[in-house]
């Protein structure tokens, strides 16, 4: 077994072990698989780090990778002592007993379409300014939204820093944004999109996913036909390029999309269980929507690069269920995933908020009018949408870009006026100063309506893997006008960080966001604690015929993560974190947010539930029994 080590060594660029590699790659941003970006990213790399070696970002980042190098090494020893003395045999064959269950309900009846228009803010204004033709150049002061693909090819990306896109690219020229434009176009792309399927999915302003089974018997065309037909309408009605990826379902739409060789192409997965199969084999697991820089790591740390290393090392899979979800990992290499395709229902939405980032200020006045102002963008948004609550949450990020949050309940519906909002979020937010602080934020969660028959809002990364009546995650407008060295983003209700990029966030920027930094090991693809699991050492225990995998799993609990309840409870909370709902007054659900934001403790926690050397499998086959019923209903 190979032992990592943290990289200290990693400030020196020079230094090409395997912990720095990961390092530099993790200084170069999330935004890495971008299309249109240099195939060997190693001189890139090291130019970024050069630059931003000896900043707080630097070292907040080092900080960050240290902390995954360890959590690393725990994880591989618990591997390690789950393995000692398992029957690996009879695991791998109950793992072969799932993927058969799991391939006999496969669906490739459906024909799903990824569309995401090329470079888009980047294409809006090549089109208001032919003179940028050519010319490298990217949109966003401050921070990088977009590049044009000429400075792609030098490293310039969506949430890098202008400093160091001006490292790589001298020459590049900066412009600003212009939302209002974008909003514009956007509208009109997906107006052409409706017409193809008027329930099609928006994934952002550039970007959606459609089903065209429908259209293309009733109007009988081929799906790569009608494709290319749709590109060629929006070329001609707007002036720009769309690529899309066809696919039996949205994941597969979405990876094939990478295959277009961007801009302005399409592809379409053959739609046979071999094609799609093969397909999936030898595709780097980083390529999977909702796997980051951190899961990529995690994964790799016990042997899966790729999605074929997924049936390689089923076994292992198998005995960390909890840290990595067999479910989803077997729905991946398998290429099984949602196939439905409709507009998100307002009732979904479970939370409303906006935030800033901007250059650090420490200022107690400043700090204040920045709250003011982002208390002011929130009853803006809360009156706009018809919503109120009971929580909120004040979000705030160090100039060493540690982030932190604090909350507070009440027993009635908050009020939507800035005021209001604002004197909460200064109550939170007082007893923490003198901070030095460069991002603030307000979230307003346990939602009620104010009004009915709203438009149906936008999604997020979750809905890749989700069949029926996932979590909103809309994409809000932005103000007319934006400061060029602030940007504001708006909050999910699932308090997923949007549109604009920040060039700290940890998250795809390709107009998607992931749904946690550690997606698989706590939340979203966790298997539910069964009630009766297959002995590794004990007689084997086949899944039920019943099972439908393409209804995949998805469980919001943390069964890990214990309670922190007060002495005295008030009423009942919900973590913002991990959604969680907790019967506890505000100093205990602060003190519960602290313990969610603590990645180590979760894992210790996890560790602790999990029994260490205990070998039993925790797939639960009562939850694939589940699993079938929902799919049952929706047929």
């Amino acid at each position: 077994m190979k032992k990592t080590e943290a990289p200290e060594s990693a400030s020196e660029p020079g230094d090409q072990s395997q912990d720095t590699a990961s390092f530099l790659r993790r200084l170069a941003g999330p935004s890495v698989m971008k299309a249109g970006l240099a195939k060997d990213q190693t001189e890139i790399n090291r130019i970024i780090a050069e630059a931003s070696k000896g900043s707080k970002f630097y070292e907040n980042e080092k900080r960050k990778d240290k902390e995954l190098t360890e959590r690393i090494d725990r994880i591989l020893k618990q591997r390690d002592d789950a393995m000692r003395g398992a029957d690996i045999a009879k695991i791998e064959v109950y793992v072969d007993h799932l993927l058969e269950e799991m391939e006999a309900h496969r669906d490739l009846t459906q024909i799903i379409v990824h569309v995401d228009m090329d470079a888009f803010y980047a294409s809006v204004e090549l089109l208001d300014d032919p003179s940028l033709q050519g010319k490298p150049f990217a949109v966003g002061h401050g921070v990088v939204s977009t590049a044009s693909y000429e400075a792609r090819k030098q490293g310039v990306r969506s949430g890098m820093a202008e400093f160091i896109a001006m490292k790589l690219c001298p020459e590049l020229v900066v412009v600003s944004t212009h939302f209002p434009r974008y909003m514009e176009i956007s509208n009109k792309v997906m107006n052409i999109l409706r017409r193809y399927d008027p329930n099609m999915q928006p994934g952002g302003c550039d970007e959606g996913y459609l089903n065209i089974t429908e259209y293309c018997e009733t109007h009988v065309v081929s799906a790569g036909d009608c494709v290319q037909q749709m590109r060629d309408i929006i070329h001609k009605e707007t002036g720009l390029t769309v690529s899309a990826g066809v696919a039996p379902n949205k994941m597969l739409a979405k990876v094939s999309l990478g295959k277009t060789n961007k801009p302005n192409g399409q592809f379409m997965l053959e739609f046979t269980p071999e094609a799609v199969k093969g397909f999936m084999h030898n595709l780097p697991i980083r390529k999977v929507p909702g796997i980051g820089r951190v899961n990529e790591r995690l994964l790799d740390s016990i042997g899966i690069k790729t999605c074929g290393d997924i049936y390689t090392h089923r076994a292992t899979a198998s005995l960390m269920d909890k840290q990595f979800g067999l479910v989803f990992l077997l729905q991946t290499y398998l290429g099984i995933a949602s196939n439905i395709v409709q507009p998100f229902q307002r009732e979904e939405r479970k939370s409303i908020g906006t935030e800033r980032t901007f250059h650090s200020i420490g200022n107690k006045e400043s700090i204040l009018e920045k709250l003011e102002e982002i208390a002011a963008e929130l009853e803006e948004d809360m009156e706009r949408t018809g919503w109120t609550g009971k929580t909120i949450t004040l979000k705030y990020k160090l100039d060493t870009y540690q982030v932190f949050t604090r909350a507070k309940s009440f027993d009635r519906w908050i009020s939507t006026k800035k005021e209001d909002l604002f004197a909460v979020g200064k109550e939170l937010l007082l007893p923490e100063l003198p901070l030095k602080l460069r991002l603030i934020g307000l979230r307003v969660t346990k939602l009620k309506d104010l009004r009915e028959n709203a438009e149906a809002k936008p999604g997020s990364i979750k809905r890749f893997f989700e069949s029926a009546n996932p979590p909103t995650s809309p994409r809000k407008k932005r103000k007319l006008e934006e400061s060029p060295d602030e940007e504001r983003t708006s909050l999910s209700q699932d308090g997923y960080e949007e549109y604009m990029p920040n060039a700290d966030d940890d998250a795809e920027y390709d107009g998607e966001c992931e749904s946690h930094e550690e997606i698989f090991g706590l939340n979203e693809w966790n298997v539910k604690k069964p009630t009766s699991s297959a002995s590794i050492n004990g007689s084997e225990k086949k899944p039920s015929r019943s099972v439908s995998p393409t209804k995949p799993v998805s469980t919001t609990s943390n069964s890990s993560i214990p309670e922190v309840v007060s002495e005295v409870c008030t009423a009942n909370h919900t973590c913002p974190i991990c959604s969680k709902t907790l019967q506890t007054d505000n100093q205990g659900l602060n003190a519960h947010i602290d313990f969610c934001l603590s990645k180590g403790a979760i894992l210790e926690a996890q560790a602790a539930a999990s029994g260490g050397t205990t070998h039993k499998l925790k797939t639960s086959t009562n939850t694939l029994h589940s699993w079938t019923k929902r799919t049952k209903k929706r047929k």
